[in-house]
Formats: C-alpha cells, structure tokens, sequence
C-alpha cells in the first residue's frame, strides 16, 4: 500500500484524504496567522547543508543515547493529543512500533487510550508527558499512575498553561468524541474504515481523563475546560514540587527562551526541549530551530537539550544535530504516518526519516551520528 511513498509530504497528503477534515487540521496547523508554524520549516530549509566527497563513509552509525538509554538514532516521538483518533489505537500503535524500531514513544496527559491502556499492551517502559493541573491532587495522581505503570521518564510540558487559539479547528467543529453534524457528516460518512477502527478502539474519548471530562463534546467545550482546570500560575517551583513526586528522568517541554533556559537547567532536569508546541500556541514566536544555538551554549553540559517542532525529514534532524541538539522529538510527522496507514505508516515514516538521515550523513562526510556538528553546515 504504501510502495509509491518516499517522504513524510506523501504520507501527509494519504491522511488528509483517509482521515476527517477536523482531525487532520487538529494535528496539521498551527495557532491564529500561523506565522509560527511556517517558521519551523522555513527556517530550517534556509540551513544548506555542506557535501563532502572523497570521505570512506561506508561504515555508518545512527546509534546514540537519550537519558543514558540506548537509541537506534536520535529521535523519539512526542506526546500528542487526540493521537487515537487518528486511527483507533493509536496511542497503543505509536508505542508498539516505536520500542520495535528502538527509540521512545512519549504519552500525552490528553491522549485517548489511558496510561494503563498503553501500559497493558507494550513489553518495555514508555515516558508520560504531564499538564499541571488546578486540582493538584488530581496532578499528583497521574505521576502515581504513571509510576505504577513503570514509565521510565516524565515529560513536563511548560507552555500550555493558557491554550492558544487554533482557528481551524473552531472553524471545523472539532468534537472529542466525533459526532455527526450537518457539518461533518458527509465527510465522515466518506470514510467507513477510519470510522470502525475508531469504534473498535478501547476508548472515543480522553482516556487519562474519564470522570472528570463531563460533557466533552465540542472543542468549545474543551478549551473551556482547559481554561478551567489547566493552570496559568504554574511556575518554577511547581517544577520542584513534580521532582519531589517523581523518582525517574525529568524532562521539561517548551523551552524557547535563553533565560528560561538556564533556569530549567538549574532545576536538575535530565533533558530540556527546545520547543514552540508545533507552532501552536504562542504565535509569533521564534521559530525552534533559531533558538536552538543560544540555548545550547548557555545550557552547556548541565543537561541534554533536545528539539523539538519543524522535523520532517532526515536532512531537518540533521539541521537540529548540527545545530547543538542531543536528539529529536517528532509529532506530526508520526501523525501523518498513523492516519495515513495505522502501524504501517508509522514504520514508514520511521523508516523515511532514517534513510534519509543516513544518507545525509553519507553524503556530509559524516560516519557517527554523534560527531555530527557545526561543521556541517555550508
């Protein structure tokens, strides 16, 4: 079935034809002008690339580390939300083929199959991203149940506190869970096997959520509830109250500024990540990839700094690696994958960004994926 792809454009235009319109933009686009958005990718095509012949690359390494565990290559795929409306399982799906192919797999709080869920259907331990919540109780029991679930590592999402508008998706009526509008209908009537992998799915809506998540219909419905229970005095000592809960590797998500840098890294964090949520919350921010050697260099050795939204190729992570980056995280590049094609197109996509690293590096005079730096850059 998917013979004819070759990158993660193609897997991208098989989802946005297999997939509902609102579940699409939900994962493709950005915040408000989406200035953001298109500065994640217009910026790193800027970067050209220096080729290098005449180097004995016939002996390649794409192996590494993130948090002191071995990796395959230098990526791991992020948390995301709605992910098992993409394709029924999907959450279950990422994990699975990730820990296959030997890097992360990371499980958003607003994930649609549960902690448990994912837990119950993988051999080896996956990471949970965590939302602060008001109810800090309510906080403190997804640590616990990310503990008995044996996660290996909590992912801390800084810059959510106040959700950023998405204007396509008010636009589209996005629903958790679907439901038949006058709107959509004809759209989802249009694609039957979305629909039943859906329905066989373990759950329609946010698993990590049930009880507490009454009368989520609507996207409206959501952001309200995200304006009431998502916290905006979040702050740095929150960070010290997580670590006290936590007994595992911390990471903290969103990252984008120097200052706020250094001080992540003086919380002890074990990676911080160089990120502007896919462009989706603040726009008009900097793109991550412009940000990236600042933070670096004021980080230094005191924690592994990784990046984060804009990766849609091999040649994009090595942009990032050359740029100072430890490794890579990638949402909606995965996404593309799983509604394109369920498990399938998730190797795929997995697939494509190795090759097309490899031969980057190949072609840069590059035999270890960790000696990639500056140098490679025209």
């Amino acid at each position: 079935m998917l013979n004819t792809v070759t990158c993660i454009e193609d897997l991208r235009q098989l989802a946005m034809r297999r997939i509902p319109r609102a579940i699409f933009h939900y994962g493709d686009r950005g915040s408000y002008a989406e200035q953001t958005i298109t500065a994640n990718s217009a910026d790193l095509a800027r970067m050209r690339l220096r080729q290098r012949v005449m180097i004995d690359v016939s002996d390649r390494n794409l192996a590494t580390t993130m948090l002191g565990e071995p990796v395959s290559m230098p990526l791991g795929i992020a948390p995301t939300g709605l992910t098992g409306l993409f394709h029924g399982s999907g959450e279950i799906i990422g994990a699975r083929v990730a820990q296959s192919v030997g890097i992360p797999f990371c499980l958003s709080t607003m994930s649609i199959c549960s902690i448990e869920d994912v837990a119950g259907a993988v051999d080896k331990p996956f990471w949970f991203q965590l939302y602060v919540m008001r109810d800090r109780g309510f906080s403190k029991s997804l640590v616990e149940r990310a503990i008995a679930a044996k996660c290996s590592a909590l992912m801390l999402t800084l810059d959510l506190q106040i959700q950023g508008q998405r204007h396509q998706d008010i636009k589209n009526g996005l629903a958790v869970p679907p439901r038949l509008t006058l709107g959509n209908a004809l759209d989802i009537m249009g694609k039957p096997m979305w629909a039943l992998r859906v329905l066989m799915g373990p759950r329609k809506s946010f698993g990590n959520l049930a009880g507490r998540l009454p009368d989520a219909n609507s996207l409206t419905t959501l952001s309200q509830w995200i304006a009431g229970q998502f916290d905006p005095s979040l702050n740095w000592n929150d960070v010290q109250w997580i670590r006290s809960l936590w007994p595992g590797k911390l990471i903290l998500k969103g990252v984008l500024d120097v200052e706020d840098a250094r001080i992540a890294a003086s919380t002890g964090a074990d990676a911080i990540v160089v990120s502007n949520h896919g462009g989706r919350q603040l726009d008009g921010a900097p793109s991550s990839i412009s940000v990236l050697p600042d933070i670096v260099a004021a980080v230094g050795d005191k924690t592994e700094v990784w990046f984060d939204s804009g990766i849609r190729s091999g040649q994009d992570m090595m942009r990032a690696l050359a740029r100072g980056a430890h490794a890579c995280l990638i949402g909606k590049s995965w996404l593309y994958g799983l509604g394109a094609a369920g498990e399938e197109g998730v190797r795929k996509a997995l697939e494509i960004l190795r090759k097309e690293l490899d031969v980057s590096m190949a072609l840069c005079g590059v035999k270890d994926v960790r000696n990639i730096d500056s140098s490679v850059i025209a």
